[in-house]
């Protein structure tokens, strides 16, 4: 029986990072194994698929930029296309993973397995959860019903869907909320039910070299909106393309904020979500033309959303329905 071919894209993080003790899981250095050393160490992937490895970059994801995505979401593209691959899975670190998965998933055309996986304790800790983690995320890049449920973390004998996944704690190994989680040993039919919505992708043309600029501002008692007055002016010198704000409650906006927010260009769209995590944010009455709700999603997601859709040229009222259909 032919075993699947699945590619290994690197990118760095805990799962690759190494400390000077078996004991210390907390100052130690991510990405410092390359996707080699971390195939290595988990020699019962080889019972499992024919792997190939690829290094993309090898960083801590608290360094992630969007140029990162990009870069990251064309290569996993190209390796979709190619028919002599079965599917990808990719490491990454779990500061930023919910970005980078919620980019990939809303960028990428991919019909077959796209699983990233993490790890919470360095590969040199005792009991270090990287190896189990990378295997369970093989695993389910070999099924083929993983290709229709949308882009999938795999983080402590769970499968997290990219449109809910979320970290929640800094440290613990348990550290991603477990919505719409399943458990690795899922159905095929159980993996099929989380596909995403048709409607929710978007093509980056392949013209597009660098990613707009999106602000998020988090907005507590007594913020000042003086922030947004510096956002304004970012926004009417270019540098600046767009503003999200983490509100309070049902993405409520201080009355305070709303001379400064005014001053936005029209040109520079600004997505109101709920800093809550979750529910619908309410749109205001009479809301300049450039304010979009962010809906269901969290703030995070929603500037995510934002740079993809402004990436792809979407303006005015397009950009208004790509944020309906999130």
């Amino acid at each position: 029986m032919r075993k699947p071919r699945i590619a290994l894209l690197a990118t760095g993080g805990t799962i690759a990072g190494t400390a000077g003790s078996a004991t210390d899981t907390s100052g130690y250095t991510a990405g410092q194994l390359g996707a080699d050393a971390l195939i290595a160490a988990v020699p019962q992937l080889a019972s499992l698929a024919r792997l190939s490895a690829e290094q993309l970059f090898n960083i801590d994801s608290k360094d992630m930029t969007p140029q990162h995505w990009l870069m990251l979401s064309r290569r996993v593209q190209a390796l979709a296309d190619d028919p002599a691959v079965d599917g990808v899975v990719i490491t990454h670190g779990t500061d930023t993973l919910e970005e980078t998965a919620y980019f990939l998933q809303i960028t990428l055309a991919a019909s077959k397995p796209v699983v990233m996986t993490a790890a919470m304790r360095p590969a040199t800790a005792l009991s270090a959860d990287g190896p189990l983690n990378l295997y369970q995320a093989v695993a389910l890049a070999c099924r083929p019903a993983a290709g229709r449920a949308g882009v999938l973390a795999v983080l402590g004998d769970r499968i997290l869907p990219a449109d809910t996944i979320a970290k929640r704690h800094p440290s613990a190994v348990d550290a991603f909320t477990h919505a719409g989680a399943l458990t690795t040993l899922a159905s095929d039919a159980a993996l099929q039910a989380l596909a995403p919505r048709r409607n929710s992708r978007i093509a980056l043309p392949p013209e597009v070299q660098m990613l707009p600029a999106v602000e998020l501002l988090t907005v507590a008692a007594g913020s000042s909106p003086a922030l947004a007055r510096a956002l304004a002016s970012a926004g009417l010198s270019g540098g600046v393309a767009g503003v999200v704000l983490a509100l309070p409650g049902n993405a409520s906006l201080p009355e305070a904020w709303l001379p400064a927010l005014e001053e936005l260009p029209p040109t520079v769209p600004l997505v109101l979500a709920s800093r809550c995590g979750g529910g619908i944010g309410r749109q205001r009455a009479n809301a300049p033309a450039n304010w979009l709700d962010a809906g269901a999603l969290d703030p995070l997601k929603a500037r995510v959303r934002l740079i993809a859709g402004l990436g792809a040229g979407l303006r005015g009222a397009r950009l208004r329905r790509w944020f309906e259909r999130g």
